[in-house]
């Protein structure tokens, strides 16, 4: 039975130039490199530069994917945006990017679910495609979480990082099957009464500033390795697949521990895991795209591999999506 399926068209990502070590942040907050890499595995993180902004890093990446698709910006009718870190409290950052690109048609909106965003905007921009809705859409995540820090906690700003990554999706015919190109399921989570164990203390409506990320860390590993391995097996579930089905695993880059766990409580072997982290340490909803498109660019994720993404964040929020590149 022939069905609409949202295939992958090209992807792209960008990072900042500044890179800053551990050693870097040792000079300006109390830690150490060593603490920093036996508690998180980052070793470097990207930091974006004075006046460059989220739209700015989100529309170098949308430019990257676009290319690497080989179509014309003007196919695009679609441009959902994650990000904790928008330019403005509105306009939705999408919008610039859209008229950045010379696009003057379609829809262009920012979706909010913190580290999950790119796999809530990816879930999204399958809806408006196998609904008609969409034909060709931009999915980017794109984060200056630098901003959101602050510089004296080492519990949170040893963590994150600037830079965004992208996806232009497209509908395509297929036959209803696990041997299909494209997304082949998405299971979205979320739980509001732990929406304080992983949070940003300020915004417009209650201190009108932006506030700094506060975490209590060991709450938020010990509910991600679970929720995050039971959104995998729901994925699965829905396919009838087993994690040995798996070519790649494509996760949020929030610690190489979480990482570690996940992979070992769904049993996957190390290898077939995508590690960004330690170069690029946590960029929020920047993460997945930019650990896709690394292993897409270094020619570990090929035409036809089973992929699966996943994220957790703030919220909290998680997901799971099951793709054939």
């Amino acid at each position: 039975m022939s069905t609409i399926r949202t295939i992958v068209a090209g992807t792209g990502s960008y990072l900042p130039a500044r890179v800053m070590t551990n050693g870097d942040l040792s000079k300006v907050v109390d830690t150490t490199d060593e603490w920093i890499v036996e508690r998180t595995g980052i070793h470097s993180r990207h930091i974006a530069a004075d006046g460059e902004l989220t739209s700015h890093l989100a529309l170098a990446a949308a430019r990257a994917a676009i290319a690497d698709a080989g179509i014309d910006a003007q196919e695009i009718d679609t441009i959902i945006l994650a990000t904790t870190t928008p330019d403005n409290t509105f306009p939705a950052t999408a919008v610039t990017v859209q008229a950045d690109l010379g696009l003057h048609h379609g829809a262009a909106f920012d979706i909010q679910a913190v580290c999950s965003g790119f796999v809530y905007a990816l879930t999204i921009a399958d809806t408006f495609i196998r609904t008609g809705q969409s034909k060709t859409a931009l999915v980017i995540g794109a984060e200056t979480f630098s901003r959101l820090l602050d510089w004296t906690d080492r519990t949170t700003c040893v963590l994150f990082g600037d830079g965004a990554g992208a996806v232009v999706v497209k509908g395509a015919e297929g036959e209803g099957t696990n041997a299909d190109r494209g997304i082949l399921t998405a299971h979205l989570h979320s739980d509001g009464r732990y929406k304080d164990k992983l949070y940003v203390d300020g915004g417009p409506s209650s201190t009108q500033s932006t506030g700094h990320v506060r975490m209590e860390g060991r709450e938020v590993f010990r509910h991600a390795v679970v929720n995050i391995a039971e959104a995998i097996n729901e994925s699965l579930a829905a396919t009838g697949l087993s994690a040995d089905d798996i070519d790649w695993f494509v996760p949020h880059q929030a610690n190489k521990r979480i990482l570690d766990g996940t992979a070992k409580r769904i049993g996957l072997p190390p290898e077939k895991v995508v590690l960004t982290v330690a170069e690029q340490g946590n960029t929020s909803a920047a993460s997945v795209p930019l650990a896709f498109d690394t292993a897409v660019r270094d020619g570990r994720i090929k035409k036809g591999d089973l992929v699966l993404l996943e994220a957790m964040g703030g919220g909290f929020t998680w997901g799971s999506l099951l793709l054939r590149f």
